[in-house]
């Protein structure tokens, strides 16, 4: 699937949690081996939710700004950038 994003910051990866720049979007892309598990949890690190981004898979993450994202393994390899809602 392709889509187009307008990128609102600098890419990053979820190797530890962030709000990547207090985006309400964010445009995930794993780049490692093997699926890894995102985790969305609050300002105080409290989880929300999870679920299961698999190998060179993309999606569109939608969060309140002050949420982190965070990959439970393998982080690194997770890229992450603020878009606009498209």
């Amino acid at each position: 699937m392709t889509y187009s994003i307008k990128v609102l910051g600098a890419e990053t990866n979820l190797g530890s949690a962030t709000n990547v720049d207090n985006a309400t979007i964010v445009h995930l892309f794993n780049a490692h081996s093997a699926a890894v598990v995102i985790v969305r949890s609050d300002s105080s690190d409290v989880g929300i939710g999870s679920f299961t981004l698999g190998t060179g898979q993309m999606i569109k993450c939608e969060k309140d700004p002050s949420d982190k994202l965070s990959a439970s393994a393998n982080g690194g390899s997770v890229k992450a950038s603020k878009i606009a809602y498209s």
